[in-house]
């Protein structure tokens, strides 16, 4: 197996506010870590797809492409940033210095860099609107990547961020000289979600304002949960916010079945599927397309995406004799690996 020393980020600011110091691995040091300990298999099975024809709209469904780390993977030669979803962040001290932060990017931006690419994590306000969001992360990225060219790859809502910013906020990455290569959008509600919908119409006008009044006092923002409904990304979003043609947009989708009973997505995964058809969780496959769609991975939950899955469930399937079906770091190395292969 070659041997990949991981870019240095001796030229960033220690305390960057997209990324974080990481010490010198090679690929050869790091690859049992991952091996071992940074699969990601989901807890569902694949969708039964009889019967439904919105199952027809899947595109190329990616089973087991997934399943396994390959030996070699090669780095694009511009930077990778990694935009996360609502209420994400980058990364989580829950105690401190006594315990490791919890990780959005779970394993992820570690494995890329060992890979040879040179990776920064973003870190916008967790549920503000997209154009806040989107002023920060151009606001970031023009002090750590400027003069540079990048490929953003965004999960959930990062890709509303993202496209916002490349569309809408062009002056300040002139400032900066921090051009956009491409856009890698992950199970991005890029025509909203069904669920939005569901949740502002089941709590209601009445409430929605004592929600939001306690929601503001917690320091989030609550623009977000408006804008991800169907009207507002169809009607308003999409049509103001055109691709930018020196951009390569690519997006992936995914799909499970029914949930396990203690799935977080029980609900808005029956929800979505009534309206929507086939989903992760929280996300349509129909509602992920945007640009050039590079397929749908099956059996594969919106956490499952970075890195998330139980633990426990995971055991489980592994004591039981199950298939791997997707390990969440050989994707995005496949991802860094199509973007060195399209020359970016």
């Amino acid at each position: 197996m070659s041997t990949i020393v991981a870019s240095s980020f001796s030229t960033l600011p220690t305390r960057s506010p997209l990324c974080r110091r990481r010490p010198r691995l090679t690929l050869f040091d790091s690859w049992p870590v991952y091996v071992a300990s940074a699969r990601c298999f989901s807890a569902t099975s694949a969708p039964r797809t009889e019967g439904d024809a919105r199952f027809k709209a899947l595109g190329r469904e990616i089973v087991n492409d997934y399943a396994q780390l390959r030996e070699k993977y090669a780095a694009p030669k511009h930077p990778i940033v990694l935009a996360h979803g609502l209420l994400g962040f980058s990364e989580l001290k829950l105690a401190g210095d006594w315990l490791p932060a919890v990780e959005y990017w779970h394993g992820i931006e570690s494995a890329l860099s060992a890979q040879g690419s040179k990776v920064f994590c973003a870190s916008v306000p967790p549920s503000h609107s997209i154009q806040t969001r989107a002023e920060k992360l151009a606001k970031d990225m023009g002090e750590v990547v400027a003069g540079e060219s990048v490929n953003i790859i965004a999960h959930s809502m990062g890709g509303l961020d993202s496209r916002y910013m490349i569309s809408h906020l062009k002056p300040q990455l002139k400032a900066a000289n921090v051009k956009i290569k491409s856009l890698v959008t992950v199970a991005t509600p890029h025509h909203g979600s069904t669920f939005s919908d569901y949740m502002l119409r089941t709590i209601g006008p009445e409430k929605l304002p004592k929600i939001y009044l306690a929601v503001d006092k917690a320091g989030l923002g609550t623009e977000a949960f408006e804008q991800l409904t169907r009207r507002y990304m169809e009607e308003e979003f999409n049509p103001s916010t055109p691709d930018d043609p020196a951009v390569r947009y690519f997006s992936f989708g995914a799909c499970i079945d029914t949930p396990t009973p203690l799935s977080p997505f029980r609900l808005s995964h029956r929800v979505i599927k009534e309206e929507e058809g086939p989903n992760d969780g929280l996300v349509s496959v129909a509602s992920s397309k945007w640009g050039t769609y590079k397929g749908t991975l099956v059996g594969v939950s919106h956490l499952d995406l970075i890195n998330w899955s139980n633990r426990i469930k995971w055991r489980f399937r592994h004591w039981m004799g199950m298939n791997e079906s997707f390990n969440a770091i050989a994707f995005y190395l496949d991802i860094a690996d199509m973007l060195a292969k399209e020359d970016m």
